[in-house]
């Protein structure tokens, strides 16, 4: 028994990163996947139950999962971010719930059957979008920053606010047999808020405190937090029922926004946490999936899939949005993504489980109408979203531009070959005559230090997928592959070193690998080499490969004056050539090189290191 659930656990983990992968394969979002796979292995093959594999632990186990995810995300939200949107927020998380729950409960009530107090249920239920599915989709669909930070804080801070209404609307139905009901339902929603909330700020700035004053070693970082996050949700839970998601989230939401927190490394750690958790509970939730009883149903629930998609988000969009500043366009693409996640599939599957054994019968059909919201509005959203984004033209472009780090002649001359070639770049630099000099020369620039906190908010990286470290001073390059490596991803920042001394003094007096990004170029290759070459002459040529002339035939002709430095693919795809790249140009590659005049047969001088 016990060997058998060690399988299923750990082939959930291993099926959950396969799904992650094939996600970023084709560029879906991985919910598709994961709800696919958890009905496969649920419902259809029945080798997976999660009930009897978990028992009572199972709800546990996905509310601290929920509570960890929640608070990722709100440890992103930085008030600063939002200016100028607060208001829209501000409606979408208020009255626009109340309009989005409303409606929801109307249609679940008119076209599904359930009686008024489980279609406000079901309504309360439906509001809550959360990060579990949004920040996903927002990786794939790439709207326009506004379209974005308005989904990324809806999502995360309507999860605990949706669960909220979602929890006193319970209260109701259980109480609404007695007396007092609208009185408790009162002291209810009072004691969550006092409780959520009170609880959240005080964790956060304690927790802050301790982490700007040093007061934990850095290398307890990561676990202090988590447990702290694992506690403040259990003592919230205690002491208020449900109100342990909104105590999480606030505490997120107040460290993110304490002065002198680093919360960076913390962030890295609970991003990974989220991405496993997130896997994981898809496949969990969607594995105990009856499909007879969503069958069942009846085609009322498509029309209810409908309201929502068509009517219920769209309304409570335009109200929200009146005199905002976004545009139309941007408020179309705002009203067409409203995915359900996690919270909603949760709270559902306890509520159902609980109002059954009080003999309401119906309560047992808002698990399966539930997941068929979910799963609806993530297929069509998922599939939809990204060419949508296009069409209305506010979609960001795929990354395929480079931040230059420096705008010195090496750099600018990189910078004019790949420009030449359509690929956008931006030179980043703090001394005037080479940023002058790289104007001059046509190309985009910033004028600064690009790890400073000004280019944090005035650098412009929409469309920048990839980081060159070019500077001569090498502790920069280091440094700014660390400062964009969480934004970019560790396999798209790449630095090039300012000396090529010899291997013992590599190893003595150069950084580590693991922080100064991919070497560009070579092994061999370092500023001084690039900057000799430059004065000798060399300039980058460009070389279109064919069946007749490939990789080895250039090489036998040019020898060791050319040094290959990029590759471009016959769909127009930028490849670096690195000291641990497999780049193997192939008939119709272009190859950009920086290579040296012939000087008829004369023995060229050569580089220094």
């Amino acid at each position: 028994m016990n060997e058998s659930a060690l399988f299923a656990i750990a082939a959930i983990g291993l099926l959950g990163v396969a799904c992650q992968w094939v996600a970023w394969r084709v560029k879906l979002p991985a919910i598709l996947f994961l709800l696919l796979a958890g009905i496969l292995l649920g419902p259809v093959t029945g080798w997976l139950d999660p009930d009897s594999l978990f028992g009572d632990l199972l709800f546990p186990l996905v509310s601290l999962a929920v509570a960890v995810i929640l608070f990722e995300g709100s440890l992103t939200l930085r008030l600063d971010e939002i200016r100028g949107l607060e208001r829209v927020v501000r409606n979408l998380v208020s009255f626009g719930l109340v309009i989005s729950g409303t409606v929801t409960a109307l249609a679940a009530h008119w076209l599904v059957g359930l009686d008024w107090q489980l279609a406000a249920l079901f309504g309360a239920m439906m509001t809550v979008t959360g990060p579990t599915v949004i920040i996903p989709m927002l990786r794939t669909v790439r709207p326009n920053a506004a379209v974005a930070k308005a989904l990324r804080w809806e999502g995360i801070v309507i999860d605990p606010l949706g669960a909220l209404l979602a929890v006193v609307i319970y209260e109701f139905i259980i109480s609404s047999q007695g007396t007092g009901a609208v009185g408790h339902l009162l002291a209810t929603f009072a004691l969550i808020l006092l409780i959520g909330g009170g609880l959240g700020m005080l964790a956060g700035h304690l927790l802050g405190l301790l982490l700007r004053h040093y007061l934990i070693p850095e290398y307890l970082h990561n676990v202090a937090t988590l447990s702290t996050v694992f506690a403040v949700f259990a003592a919230a839970d205690h002491l208020a029922p449900e109100s342990g998601l909104l105590a999480v989230t606030v505490m997120g939401m107040w460290l993110a926004n304490m002065k002198r927190i680093p919360v960076e490394a913390i962030l890295d750690f609970k991003e990974s946490l989220s991405v496993f958790f997130i896997s994981g509970l898809f496949i969990i939730l969607a594995a105990r999936l009856d499909l007879g009883q969503m069958l069942r149903i009846g085609w009322g629930a498509l029309g209810v899939l409908a309201v929502l998609q068509l009517v219920s988000r769209p309304l409570k969009v335009w109200l929200s949005t009146l005199g905002s500043p976004l545009t139309g366009r941007e408020r179309v693409l705002l009203a067409w993504i409203g995915p359900r996640g996690i919270i909603a599939a949760a709270v559902s599957a306890l509520f159902a489980l609980r109002l059954t054994e009080l003999g309401y019968a119906d309560a047992n059909r808002l698990v399966p109408l539930t997941f068929l919201v979910i799963i609806g509005t993530v297929v069509l959203q998922s599939l939809t979203a990204r060419p949508f984004a296009r069409f209305l033209g506010i979609a960001e472009p795929e990354p395929r531009g480079l931040l230059l780090v420096g705008a010195n002649p090496v750099a600018r001359m990189v910078g004019r070959a790949l420009q030449k070639r359509g690929f956008q770049v931006i030179l980043a630099d703090s001394y005037w005559e080479h940023v002058k000099a790289a104007r001059m020369d046509g190309l985009s620039t910033y004028y600064g230090n690009p790890v400073s906190e000004h280019a944090d908010r005035h650098l412009d990286l929409i469309g920048i997928g990839r980081l060159l470290g070019l500077s001569p001073q090498g502790d920069l390059n280091v440094l700014a592959a660390q400062y964009y490596r969480r934004e970019l991803g560790q396999q798209s920042v790449y630095t090039l070193p300012t000396s090529s001394d010899s291997e013992q003094r590599r190893h003595k007096h150069t950084v580590a690998a693991e922080f100064r990004g991919r070497p560009l170029f070579g092994a061999d290759v370092s500023y001084r080499k690039l900057q000799s070459l430059l004065s000798q002459g060399a300039e980058i040529r460009t070389t279109t490969l064919t069946d007749s002339f490939g990789l080895e035939d250039w090489r036998k002709q040019h020898g060791a004056r050319a040094l290959p430095l990029f590759a471009i693919t016959p769909k127009g795809a930028l490849r670096i050539f690195t000291a641990d790249s497999e780049t193997r140009p192939g008939s119709d590659w272009t190859l950009l090189a920086l290579t040296l005049p012939d000087k008829g047969g004369e023995q060229e001088a050569a580089a220094p290191p």
